[in-house]
Formats: C-alpha cells, sequence, structure tokens
C-alpha cells in the first residue's frame, strides 16, 4: 500500500507548484495592498469593496452570468435533440458523427475565434450577439458529447417495457429517455457554463472591445494596469462563483441519482 501511494508523490509535488502556490499567491495578492515588499503585508479587504461598490464593475459581473447563461441554454436546446438523433442511429454512424462533431475541436481556440472574426466582420450584427455566436460555436460540442454518452447507455430493454405498458413515443421519452440523462445534461451544463461565465478570448475577439467580460476585466488590471491586487480579487470572486455554480450542479446530479 505504501509503494503504490509513494508513487502519488510526483502528482502532489505537480498539484502543490502549480495549482496550490498559484491560488495561495492570488488570495495573498486580492487581501493586500499594493505596493508591499516581501517581508511586510498590510491586509485589507478594500479590493472587494472597490469591486462591489462599483457598479460598472456588477455590471460586467452580471453581463458574465446572462451570456453564460443563454449560451448554457441555446446549446442545451440544441445539443440535446443532436445527442438524441446521433444515439439513435448505428453504432458506424455514431461514430462518424461524433469524429465530425469532435473534430473542430483539435483545433486551437484561437484559431477558430479569428475565423468567426472574419465571417461576422462584415455583419451587422451587435458585439454581445458575436460573442454569443463564438460561445456557442466554441462550447456546443461539449453539451452534445456529454448529453450523448449519457443516452447511449441506456438500456434498450426499458424503451421496449414502456412500450408494452402502453405508453407512445412521446410518454416514453418524457418517462424514460429523459430523467435517465439528467446525469449527461448536468455534466453537459457545467462543461459549457462554467468555461463561457469567465471567457476572455472570444469577447476580446469578437466583441472588438466594445464587450467586456469579467475575464476580460481580470485580463486588464493583470496584463494592462498592473494592479494584480485588484486583479486578484476579482479572480477570486470568480473562483467562488465556479464554486457554487459547481456544487449545485453536483447537487442536482446526486438529486437525479437519487431519484
Amino acid at each position: 500500500m505504501k509503494s503504490f501511494f509513494r508513487m502519488s508523490y510526483p502528482y502532489i509535488l505537480w498539484i502543490a507548484i502549480f495549482i496550490v502556490a498559484p491560488m495561495f499567491m492570488i488570495l495573498l495578492y486580492a487581501v493586500t495592498r499594493s505596493g508591499n515588499d516581501t517581508l511586510t503585508f498590510t491586509f485589507t479587504l478594500d479590493n472587494f469593496a472597490r469591486f462591489f461598490s462599483d457598479p460598472d464593475f456588477i455590471r460586467v459581473l452580471l453581463n458574465s452570468l446572462r451570456i453564460a447563461l443563454f449560451t448554457t441554454i441555446f446549446c442545451l436546446l440544441i445539443g440535446y435533440p443532436a445527442a438524441l438523433l446521433i444515439a439513435n442511429l448505428s453504432d458506424r454512424a455514431q461514430t462518424m458523427m461524433l469524429m465530425l462533431l469532435t473534430l473542430p475541436m483539435w483545433i486551437n481556440m484561437l484559431l477558430k475565434t479569428y475565423a468567426w472574426r472574419g465571417i461576422l466582420l462584415s455583419t451587422d450584427f451587435g458585439s454581445e450577439f458575436k460573442v454569443f455566436i463564438g460561445m456557442v460555436y466554441d462550447f456546443l460540442p461539449f453539451m452534445i458529447i456529454q448529453i450523448h454518452t449519457a443516452i447511449a447507455k441506456l438500456d434498450p430493454n426499458l424503451l421496449v417495457a414502456a412500450y408494452d405498458l402502453g405508453a407512445n413515443k412521446w410518454k416514453s421519452f418524457l418517462k424514460v429517455t429523459l430523467p435517465l440523462s439528467v446525469p449527461g445534461i448536468i455534466s453537459g451544463i457545467t462543461l459549457v457554463f462554467l468555461p463561457a461565465v469567465s471567457s476572455f478570448v472570444i469577447p476580446k475577439m469578437l466583441g472588438g472591445g466594445d464587450y467586456v467580460l469579467i475575464g476580460n476585466l481580470i485580463e486588464i488590471y493583470f496584463q494592462q494596469t498592473g494592479d494584480w491586487n485588484f486583479g486578484s480579487a476579482i479572480s477570486l470572486i470568480m473562483a467562488l462563483i465556479i464554486i457554487l455554480a459547481m456544487w449545485a450542479t453536483k447537487k442536482l446530479d446526486r438529486s437525479a441519482q437519487e431519484d
């Protein structure tokens, strides 16, 4: 048993260096004033008070949550029928469709966003709608794959039993397929909402600088203004929101499995 535990030492070291240490530095910067040296720290909550007392920052946060929510809902409305359609195909056709679906994911997101920037450049769409299109395009495959995986695992005998009990296709879907695919829906929501709410490349490139989300705000205060303390506070607020969203989706997933 001890020998197996020793095999985890490199992973523990990797986590400590690349996850724990950066998060500790973000927390330290968020609760201290700018200009501190390495020996003396002045702890404060002014960075958080600054964020929540400024209506512009609150507006950016609400806009980030809103567009992430709309992106998630739209991906679900498109993704569930698409996943259901793919799951009802033959095994060979399913493999082909999933390969075509994941093929764009092999391309760097920056290149795909550049392509959409060229496509949308000559249109009259607003900045928010352009960002919405880019997010749906990038995150839709995650929704489809998660839901398809859940549907593909369903025992077909359950649908046969539902038909034998007098249920039609619509009732069989509502009573059997939809409830049993809820874990896939929740996983898809998680994989779409969390990156959408913190995205900064898509709004920056497709929004033309006119549409700022919380991810862009963090980038601005880290790279442009050099205010790492305030940028760390915003990052910590965003991290807490993501943790709460993950906790809520995990609780929904557990409730769905218990039902």
